[in-house]
């Protein structure tokens, strides 16, 4: 697994984040066309068919242009608070749109509903949902289905120097389709693109999720605060069980690598070389490094320097940066709280469900999280348990630090 988790890694590294292609698989019925309108004519079907896509965008961010230009002048594009207006403009104006991190309720969800009815019923039908991206345009997917069977066409627009641009435009029959019982949308298509073709020898794939049933507001504002600053990617606090009582092999300097920005208000400044085949290595004050995990766990001083590499000599951690060695594949899950519980301790347990779209899922797997709000303003973690499916959840994209051993093998280093 770990040696083809790494070949993924290297296609994906080395594509091309958007790619401007296109293809469109319906085709114009041939007729003839008188000697003097042939030569007028300059642009093909196709292109015409782009320039109506392009014109159609232009029209929706018309609908939100004032929006955005205030957001662009305060430097707010991109905040929860204007993705929000963003979308409810577009649904006031009775289109599908939806936020590109689903962390905005849909506007016009019953239009997606009812397509996916057409699907199921083997009938024919079309939709367009507009997804509104951080930087203020737009990924605009256009379905269309008959006989059961859905095909996608998605073009990204960008703005550039305060212009809408189209920048990619694929088209794909959907391999995948399913409306799940979490209320998300998913579908997965491959689509040829020259530059991926080259490492992999295939099509690229693409797979869509977008939450269509609304979410709780406290479920939607538990997450921001207490699961999405921290994600799936780079630690294993939310990916294994463990308590107070038992932090089990929940990694610490992961989650300092998480906090210490918070707590600092700068970035982490312990970072590997230049040369990644060297391996660096820092002794870091244990005033600094305890502050840090101490801001969101409370465990005992003696307990923590057992499980890092605590140097009682000169009262430091020695402290060694993520490596090249040690690199996790790109597309993980985020997590969403679908529900939660105040305990009589006055805890919250939160239940949270890992929304994976590279693997076609909206629950990869469920974990529950209790968390402790402090008086001051600050939380505690208290504990994590997987609690769905039965018998745990292998999280592939993880990769663990190198074990001590490890780290002398792989930099032959004996320091």
């Amino acid at each position: 697994m770990k040696k083809m988790r790494k070949q993924r890694l290297l296609i994906v590294v080395s594509a091309f984040l958007f790619i401007v292609a296109g293809c469109d698989q319906k085709a114009e019925e041939s007729q003839e066309i008188p000697q003097e309108a042939a030569v007028s004519e300059e642009y093909s079907y196709k292109e015409q068919r782009e320039e109506s896509h392009d014109f159609e965008a232009e029209c929706i961010a018309g609908l939100y242009r004032d929006i955005y230009d205030r957001a662009a002048e305060t430097g707010t594009v991109g905040t929860e608070e204007v993705m929000r207006s963003i979308v409810e403009r577009i649904g006031e104006h009775g289109y599908v749109a939806i936020d590109e991190g689903n962390q905005i309720d849909m506007a016009g969800s019953e239009q997606v509903l009812g397509f996916c009815g057409s699907v199921d019923k083997k009938q024919e039908a079309e939709l367009t949902i507009f997804v509104v991206t951080g930087s203020g345009g737009l990924i605009k997917y256009d379905l269309c289905t008959a006989n059961g069977a859905v095909n996608v066409v998605r073009e990204y627009d960008q703005y550039r120097n305060g212009i809408l641009e189209n920048i990619g435009r694929v088209s794909y029959p959907a391999e995948s389709w399913e409306y799940t019982k979490e209320g998300y949308l998913l579908f997965e298509g491959s689509y040829y693109s020259e530059s991926y073709y080259v490492l992999s020898l295939s099509e690229e794939p693409e797979h869509t999720a977008l939450r269509v049933q609304p979410l709780d507001d406290t479920c939607r504002e538990l997450n921001r605060m207490y699961l999405l600053p921290v994600g799936y990617g780079g630690n294993n606090l939310f990916l294994t069980d463990w308590s107070e009582d038992d932090f089990g092999n929940l990694d610490f300097y992961d989650l300092f690598d998480r906090f210490y920005g918070g707590v600092y208000e700068q970035p982490v400044p312990f970072l590997s070389y230049d040369d990644f085949d060297e391996g660096a290595v820092y002794r870091i004050p244990a005033e600094i490094f305890e502050h840090v995990i101490e801001s969101h766990f409370q465990i005992d001083r003696e307990e923590l320097r057992k499980k890092a590499s605590y140097l009682p000599e000169d009262q430091t951690y020695e402290y060694r940066p993520r490596g090249v060695y040690e690199v996790e594949y790109p597309e993980i899950p985020y997590p969403e709280v679908v529900s939660y519980m105040e305990n009589s301790d006055g805890t919250l347990t939160l239940t949270v469900n890992a929304v994976y779209p590279e693997e076609n899922t909206s629950r990869a797997y469920t974990h529950e999280t209790v968390v402790r709000p402090l008086g001051n303003g600050g939380f505690a973690y208290v504990s994590n348990r997987i609690i769905f499916p039965e018998g745990g959840y292998e999280p592939w994209w993880h990769s663990d630090r190198l074990t001590e051993d490890q780290w002398k093998e792989v930099y032959g280093r004996n320091d």
